[in-house]
């Protein structure tokens, strides 16, 4: 299962059609103490570079983008009690939101892991 990754810093994994959706370990380290977090309703539809979920540090409030187009099939409710799982597991646990892709052709135009390192370390 690749994982792919958007210049805005939002993390995918695909299964099938369905994707999980978070925030990267670097970003999460810029935010510092995440305090709160909203994701998307089930049932939801998104375009890529939609509004779909917020993170709220000590920091700063920033959106977060889908990285694909589709329909939510689940938030992560885990968020809601223990916001402090995004600084502590990002790009596991951490996960905001699984979503349904509806053109797996959009995941072509996303980062690998090894861009993504280099984009970061441009920054």
């Amino acid at each position: 299962m690749a994982v792919k990754y958007t210049e805005d810093h939002e993390w995918i994994s695909v299964d099938g059609d369905v994707g999980t959706v978070g925030i990267t370990k670097y970003a999460a380290e810029q935010l510092g103490d995440v305090v709160f977090v909203e994701t998307p309703d089930s049932g939801s539809t998104y375009k890529k570079g939609d509004d779909m979920a917020v993170v709220e540090s000590v920091k700063a409030a920033s959106d977060v983008y889908a990285p694909v187009s589709g329909e939510i099939t689940e938030g992560n409710p885990a968020l809601a009690e223990t916001p402090e799982t995004v600084n502590e597991d990002p790009e596991g646990t951490g996960w905001f939101c699984k979503i349904k892709l509806s053109d797996a052709g959009e995941l072509e135009s996303l980062m690998d892991e090894a861009a993504y390192k280099s984009f970061c370390e441009g920054l």
